[in-house]
């Protein structure tokens, strides 16, 4: 487990992209915000989580499988790393944060990409008036 990035992953560089070349300027992982948000977007008072769907419990995905060893220790990770997701949430909304989760295995072709990205950029544009 010690070589899963953290931060800096894949799918997190995917989304910081695409919102770079649609001329969103942002903050990357803020140590006074609760959950340190992957993405923060200050001006729209938005923040963007990108969550492995494996390690943050993505419903009904494919790839939220659970190992065969350990299953009771993997079972209190799991419900560990969703509790922690669903209070720095409900933190950041009490601190009148927009929260974004962006899962990786909408990331993983490029319609799908496409349209989650285009959905977000279009949440961001809509929460300014523009």
């Amino acid at each position: 487990m010690s070589k899963v990035a953290s931060k800096d992953t894949k799918p997190e560089k995917i989304v910081r992209s695409f919102l770079h070349r649609y001329g969103f300027r942002f903050r990357l992982h803020v140590t006074n915000l609760p959950g340190k948000p992957d993405i923060v977007l200050a001006k729209y008072k938005t923040v963007v989580f990108v969550h492995g769907c494996f390690w943050h419990r993505h419903k009904k995905c494919k790839k939220a499988t659970t190992p065969e060893s350990r299953k009771d220790f993997w079972k209190e990770k799991f419900k560990r790393n969703v509790l922690r997701d669903k209070k720095n949430r409900k933190a950041l909304e009490k601190e009148g944060w927009r929260v974004q989760i962006v899962w990786e295995c909408e990331l993983s072709n490029a319609r799908k990409r496409h349209e989650r990205l285009s959905n977000l950029v279009a949440k961001l544009d809509h929460s300014t008036g523009t």
